[in-house]
């Protein structure tokens, strides 16, 4: 899998990360409430002038929906900021298969675990939607630990939440059955993402059965076949851009709550 090419320009004076005030928050498989909020913003401890010196030494890219930002197995060369949009982090095993590891929106940063561009990309990352994010090397990023001290702590909560994550996923693929895993994932749409709509919850981000899948650990053809059975049950109904949710009670029984 090869990366595609991406558009690089300097980074403008009016960047939003300089704000500092983005919402860093995540979509992850996790029975951890303390994770679903997202991590701590990687900017909330630097000040406005070394919040800029950060991101002068970056460059900005443009990566459209689709597109791989960084590919599983090629040269590390630093990590990604993102400024606006939203990435998708996830692993491809020989066999083909694909696992989601998370969804991470503005604020966050992608590319780890490694930062300083030695080895290789362990994972993938490709734009769920089109997005802006900030490129480091790992060779200014070392540059940058030293001079900003704030930065490198909020590097250290980064990569802390993030292996937090993956562990709560490794849990959860290894102690909850598909069926569970694909209830307790609905359940979190419709906290996240859902809008009451006369006494249903509609999930307003678009995600495909393909999406799910890749988050829960099936295949697509699973997902449909359950979504069907569920649409059937009077639980759900799968439309080809939202889920709407009637019965969210079933779903917490589906996942073993009642």
């Amino acid at each position: 899998m090869q990366t595609a090419p991406l558009h690089a320009k300097p980074v403008p004076a009016a960047s939003p990360l300089l704000a500092g005030s983005n919402p860093a928050q995540a979509l992850l498989l996790t029975e951890n409430a303390a994770l679903t909020n997202g991590p701590p913003l990687l900017f909330q401890r630097l000040t406005a002038k070394e919040r800029e010196e950060v991101l002068r030494e970056g460059q900005k890219r443009v990566v459209y929906r689709g597109k791989m930002l960084f590919s599983q197995g090629t040269p590390h060369d630093g990590i990604f900021l993102i400024e606006s949009g939203r990435i998708r982090v996830f692993y491809i095993a020989p066999s083909g298969r694909e696992i989601t590891l998370a969804y991470w929106n503005a604020g966050n940063f992608v590319g780890g675990p490694e930062l300083f561009g030695q080895g290789q990309h362990v994972w993938s990352g490709v734009a769920a939607t089109n997005s802006v994010v900030v490129h480091l090397t790992g060779k200014t990023l070392r540059r940058l630990i030293a001079q900003v001290p704030a930065f490198a702590i909020g590097l250290i909560e980064g990569l802390t939440f993030k292996g937090k994550c993956y562990s709560a996923l490794a849990q959860m693929l290894g102690t909850r059955s598909v069926t569970e895993r694909l209830a307790h994932l609905l359940i979190h749409l419709a906290d996240t993402y859902g809008v009451k709509e006369e006494g249903a919850i509609a999930i307003g981000s678009a995600f495909t059965h393909a999406d799910l899948a890749h988050m829960v650990g099936a295949t697509r053809q699973w997902v449909t076949i359950s979504l069907k059975r569920l649409q059937e049950q009077g639980v759900l109904k799968a439309e080809k851009a939202k889920i709407v949710v009637y019965d969210l009670e079933a779903l917490h029984v589906m996942r073993g709550d009642r």
